[in-house]
């Protein structure tokens, strides 16, 4: 069996959720025997030729089209022409293949080949995920908000319309996909996963008297970050826990705070695995998201966590392993920060516990 993967890059050689997921799906497709042709692009300074981070093994089964994503401008909608032209670089490289039996795209890099199929080009069945479907949720503010529903909405209700499938990791996700028009026939709902290597047997004893917490994503609005650095100011004289921020957070958008540390980005998977490891919540207080890997691997790691229902978030977060935030509101990501940072030791153990055992029974190999 062979599947063309389209996607706008993978792990590390670009940096996001979604790149990450799309890494997994190669190397576990690769794992089981299935070819992939995998269309993706490079962000990084690593050489992107060398496939570094596959075995030698899953390698055999990767046939790698690397395409250079165009430089898109400032002005709206300079994103949206870029990611046309980019699925048009896709699609030029795709018709020159052999046929595949699936092909799985990620965001917009199936959008010219969707419209040539739709125009009567032949290829195997198309699946479309756009993740965490933002420009259907909340948006933090009104401009944000404008610009994904006049920018944003009609191309992706095209790709999702036109596709034969459409994947979702369930939760509000389906409802939400429902919402827009797509049949429930087409949807494909499967939650996300974890690499097994992520997995600990017990979380690890935090001997600071400082409960800490971890934020890991780069500087989006939707993420929430203006908000997490509000809540932080409010707590700016509880000497209960730190804070640590792993992405590329700007320089002006650091806090000056004694107990607040900024780590850069990490792609060493190595290096970031011992880094979450080191700390006790993951606060993830995002106003939109699909089913986020952060959590995933912090709750894998044996952290308790802290995060807005959004998405898929409800699958993964409640009050037996956090806190579920109802919204991105500065007071209420404030009120469970303090709450998680002056809990008994031992509750906060069993909800880093009961993290581990969430994974385990619905979203890793492990038993």
């Amino acid at each position: 069996m062979k599947i063309s993967l389209l996607t706008d890059g993978i792990f590390p050689y670009v940096i996001g959720g979604m790149q990450k997921h799309s890494f997994y799906l190669v190397k576990y497709f690769a794992k089981r025997g299935i070819y992939i042709d995998l269309y993706h692009t490079n962000q990084s300074k690593l050489d992107i030729d060398k496939l570094e981070f596959f075995s030698e093994e899953e390698k055999k089964f990767i046939r790698s089209f690397v395409i250079p994503f165009p430089k898109a401008g400032r002005l709206p909608g300079h994103y949206l022409k870029a990611s046309f032209a980019y699925s048009q670089a896709i699609f030029e490289q795709f018709k020159k293949q052999e046929p595949s039996d699936f092909i799985y795209a990620k965001g917009f890099s199936a959008w010219k080949l969707i419209e040539e199929k739709k125009k009567g080009f032949k290829c195997a069945p198309i699946g479309v995920n756009f993740h965490g479907y933002e420009m259907f949720q909340k948006a933090p503010n009104f401009k944000t908000y404008l610009a994904l529903k006049f920018l944003f909405q009609k191309p992706v209700l095209f790709n999702v319309n036109n596709a034969d499938y459409v994947f979702s990791y369930g939760g509000k996700i389906d409802d939400l996909i429902k919402s827009i028009g797509v049949t429930k026939e087409k949807i494909i709902s499967i939650p996300t996963g974890i690499e097994e290597s992520w997995l600990v047997q017990a979380p690890s004893i935090n001997s600071n008297t400082k409960t800490k917490f971890l934020f890991v994503g780069r500087f989006e609005r939707r993420k929430g970050v203006e908000e997490l650095n509000k809540a932080l100011i409010q707590l700016k004289d509880n000497s209960n826990f730190e804070f640590h921020f792993v992405g590329p957070i700007p320089e002006v958008n650091k806090l000056k705070l004694p107990h607040v540390f900024y780590h850069g980005s990490i792609t060493d998977a190595e290096i970031m695995k011992a880094k979450v490891k080191e700390m006790d919540v993951l606060v993830c207080p995002s106003h939109s998201e699909g089913m986020p890997n952060v959590i995933m691997e912090a709750m894998a790691s044996g952290l308790a966590v802290i995060a807005t229902d959004v998405g898929a978030v409800k699958l993964m977060v409640d009050e037996s392993n956090g806190v579920l935030l109802q919204s991105s509101n500065p007071n209420e990501i404030a009120s469970a920060i303090e709450k998680l940072s002056k809990l008994d030791k031992n509750l906060l153990q069993q909800m880093k516990l009961a993290s581990i055992e969430k994974v385990k029974n619905n979203f890793c190999g492990a038993k």
